[in-house]
């Protein structure tokens, strides 16, 4: 997300090719650092195909579960924090069981200089944080991106002491792709404006706030299909009695 560094997005993408890992995409490059990366050692073949994006919206559209990662520092946070030990397998552990349905999973970084914005936050389902010195609590961002992969493609054999805390996600189908999720949050939001409870001073706050609430749901994908069903009828109604 707003990467500036091609030494750090070369590093991003090295540590994607050592951990197994084949899918980069990039949010608002700065694209002179891009270019630059291209040329990363033993990565050059993954940032050829890296996807660009404009926002964490479209980036994320096919995603059934997103995880943000942060520094947490002093920030007052609306999301599960996980440490990345437990993060880490429970990502691992909705790869794996997603295998049968096709979810994607994607584990998103922020800028080196300001990290996530509490915007982008409202696209995640939850956080995870690389236990660090409380004195040098901010890493750099190919370390990170390369200390969270490591963690996520650790062997079973490896995780004897996390499996435990772990809480099980294995459903019964396919989950809503973050495409789906943001349908219905931006259909919630609409009814919420048309019967006056969006204030014009609190709209941006108020859809992160409508973002992450639908995220904690963990909608199925035949759920979403009926959300927006009814949340459509709702907006319809809604926009007719505005015109009247």
């Amino acid at each position: 997300m707003n990467a500036r560094n091609p030494l750090n997005i070369g590093a991003a993408a090295r540590a994607m090719s050592n951990f197994g890992f084949s899918r980069l995409r990039v949010v608002n490059p700065f694209e002179v650092a891009f270019q630059e990366a291209r040329s990363a050692v033993g990565a050059a073949e993954y940032l050829a195909r890296a996807e660009q994006y404009a926002t964490v919206a479209e980036a994320v559209a096919d995603c059934a579960l997103v995880v943000g990662t942060t520094a947490v520092r002093h920030r007052d946070l609306r999301h599960v924090l996980k440490p990345l030990e437990e993060g880490g397998a429970l990502i691992r552990e909705r790869m794996q069981s997603g295998r049968r349905y096709s979810e994607n999973v994607a584990l998103l970084f922020g800028s080196e200089k300001f990290g996530l914005s509490n915007e982008d936050f409202s696209h995640c389902h939850w956080l995870i944080r690389i236990r660090t010195d409380d004195e040098h609590i901010s890493m750099n961002l190919g370390q990170a991106v390369a200390v969270c992969l490591y963690e996520v493609a650790r062997s079973d054999a490896d995780e004897v002491k996390t499996q435990h805390q772990a809480a099980q996600h294995v459903e019964d189908g396919a989950n809503a792709t973050a495409e789906e999720v943001e349908r219905i949050t931006q259909m919630l939001f609409e009814a919420l404006q048309l019967s006056g409870y969006v204030k014009p001073r609190t709209e941006g706050s108020t859809e992160e706030k409508v973002r992450r609430l639908i995220r904690r749901l963990s909608l199925q994908s035949k759920d979403a299909v009926a959300w927006q069903g009814m949340l459509h009828r709702m907006v319809l109604k809604l926009r007719r009695n505005a015109k009247k």
